[in-house]
């Protein structure tokens, strides 16, 4: 990894490591960052991971919350590349959520074909939230997600 004190050419890898390191330092979590720039802490997190891309005003919050070099502020504002890994990972929490898409993703599909049309559900004008839900067999994690419908005629 670069010197990441030399701030002139900073890229997202390492604006997300310099946060990663202020969270790590101030003993914060993603949900106190995101009430600190008041977003949600889904949409922080991804952003803080390069895999969306900060409005100018909260990318200076949050430049300023963790006390990050000005600069990391024009990187959190930049559109992402977003690339991933097209293997099914090895991390338990993150296989569970492909086995979810594998065993209902056609599901969700026909279901959204059946009420809505042909079409799919944005991932861009997207909203999700996650919950703890107390459960006497063990607590639960809700997950909710809202999507713009986008017919394949309107493209």
């Amino acid at each position: 990894m670069k010197d990441l004190t030399a701030t002139e050419f900073l890229d997202k890898e390492d604006v997300t490591a310099l946060i990663i390191a202020a969270k790590k330092r101030g003993k914060l979590t993603w949900e106190s960052i995101a009430q600190g720039i008041a977003m949600s802490p889904v949409f922080t997190h991804s952003a803080c991971m390069g895999m969306n891309a900060f409005p100018p005003d909260k990318a200076a919050a949050l430049v300023a919350l963790l006390d990050l070099p000005e600069e990391a502020a024009e990187v959190l504002s930049e559109s992402p590349n977003k690339v991933f890994a097209q293997t099914v990972p090895t991390d338990p929490c993150i296989y569970r959520f492909y086995e979810v898409v594998g065993v209902y993703g056609p599901t969700l599909k026909a279901l959204i074909h059946e009420k809505f049309g042909d079409g799919i559900m944005s991932a861009i004008d997207f909203d999700m939230t996650l919950d703890r839900e107390p459960n006497p067999k063990g607590d639960r994690v809700k997950i909710t997600m809202s999507g713009k419908y986008l017919g394949y005629n309107s493209w």
